[in-house]
């Protein structure tokens, strides 16, 4: 599903051609195949299949599950293609970092699906602090508000329910947030501590009376967490339909649906499931510089836009990820910055980013100049080391430093040189 929409974005510019996909799923497969005109011999069940056609194209988008990403993108930078790599990077350390060296044993450009790097919204915070509106960063606080159906259908029903088929949701989900924190702030944390666990969605949570399945049981309509209000309120819109709906079912019809949650994942009551990731979790961060951060992430809350505040020296801003309210302590003024359209600030979607990340991508690959990127793999490995060395302060209760090395120096600045068997999917574009 990200796959696609990074290839329909090259659909709509103009700028790239999808020429071959792998995809398992054979409605999707025959879906995507029809929307973007790919030849039959270049539709494939596996990413294998795919990788033993050759080099078909000049990038690779790899949108595979989590687990599944560190051996195709192996392969296909041996075979030359420029890579965009879903995030996270792998599900481990090891495999993160043996895709970084294939990349730069291949000298092909790899970027890593950071999207709320490319956001209007990222690039104006980024230019007031850097022109000194707040004086110098001194703490930051961010929050991302997973929303509670949000993170039902994904982190307790859904693919990145377990820890050990998909790795724990610091890294599934909020990667993205601890990456966007060192790229505001211009530097890797020093030391990091981490507190999380699973509270709410545990059996002995169940409702009274409650049935294994949404479908048959009787305190589903009084159940904030009911599959059946969720997907069938999808019907009829087409956002919605695509996802989440377009995770349960192809079928897009009340009778697809209701057939989806009667027997597979999604129609699981929360309470009875085999999940085990955190549903809330908060990292403190403290920075080389001084400055000091927190990251707080919970399922408890509205599907909606990160909410931040820097504090600065001689000034403080706070941001929605639409809009930006800077307060000037020199002058006590109050100016207000609008980036977006207000509508994305409800909805949580980073819709502007994932388009300027595959443009991005597609002028790299055009142009041989990988600056329009915002970080190259050595950079996106040191965001996600960041990542795992908070997993391993949560469950050893400690504080922990985070290990840094060359690419310490280069969390604030865009990348300036290229990166010298389960079916799975993979987009092969030109």
């Amino acid at each position: 599903m990200r796959g696609s929409t990074y290839a329909r974005r090259a659909l709509a510019t103009r700028r790239a051609k999808v020429v071959a996909v792998a995809e398992p799923d054979p409605v999707r497969r025959e879906r995507f195949a029809e929307e973007h005109g790919i030849p039959p011999e270049h539709v494939f069940a596996d990413w294998r299949d795919l990788a033993a056609a050759g080099k078909l194209a000049d990038g690779m988008i790899i949108a595979t599950q989590d687990a599944e990403h560190a051996e195709p993108a192996v392969a296909f930078a041996g075979l030359g293609y420029h890579l965009l790599l879903e995030k996270p990077m792998a599900t481990t350390e090891a495999d993160a970092a043996g895709i970084v060296e294939a990349v730069e044993r291949a000298g092909v450009m790899l970027a890593v699906c950071h999207v709320l790097r490319y956001t209007p919204y990222t690039r104006m915070l980024k230019e007031l602090i850097e022109s000194g509106r707040i004086g110098t960063p001194i703490s930051i606080q961010h929050l991302e508000p997973v929303g509670w159906w949000h993170f039902a259908h994904s982190y307790v029903r859904g693919n990145w329910r377990r820890e050990a088929e998909s790795g724990p949701v610091l890294m599934s989900k909020s990667v993205h947030d601890i990456d966007w924190i060192i790229h505001v702030m211009g530097e890797l944390p020093a030391r990091i501590g981490s507190f999380g666990r699973l509270s709410h969605f545990r059996p002995e949570n169940k409702p009274a009376g409650a049935s294994d399945r949404c479908l048959t049981c009787p305190v589903e309509k009084t159940c904030a967490y009911s599959a059946k209000r969720l997907y069938l309120s999808c019907l009829g819109d087409p956002d919605l339909e695509a996802w989440p709906l377009g995770a349960v079912t192809p079928d897009r019809t009340e009778d697809g649906v209701l057939a989806a949650l009667r027997d597979g994942p999604y129609g699981r009551c929360v309470y009875s499931g085999d999940n085990d990731v955190v549903d809330h979790q908060v990292v403190n961060m403290e920075f080389p510089s001084g400055a000091t951060g927190s990251f707080t992430m919970t399922a408890f809350s509205p599907y909606a836009q990160r909410q931040t505040r820097i504090f600065g020296s001689t000034g403080c801003v706070e941001g929605d990820g639409i809009q930006l309210q800077v307060r000037d302590f020199v002058t006590g003024e109050l100016e207000t910055f609008s980036t977006s359209d207000a509508h994305k600030a409800q909805d949580g979607r980073h819709d502007e980013g994932d388009a300027a990340l595959a443009d991005a991508f597609i002028a790299a690959i055009a142009t041989g100049d990988p600056s329009a990127l915002s970080t190259d793999g050595e950079e996106s490995l040191a965001s996600h080391r960041v990542v795992w060395a908070a997993e391993r302060a949560r469950h050893a209760g400690t504080i922990n430093d985070v290990p840094h090395d060359h690419a310490s120096d280069s969390a604030s600045h865009p990348a300036s040189h290229p990166e010298s068997h389960t079916p799975a999917k993979g987009t092969a574009t030109r």
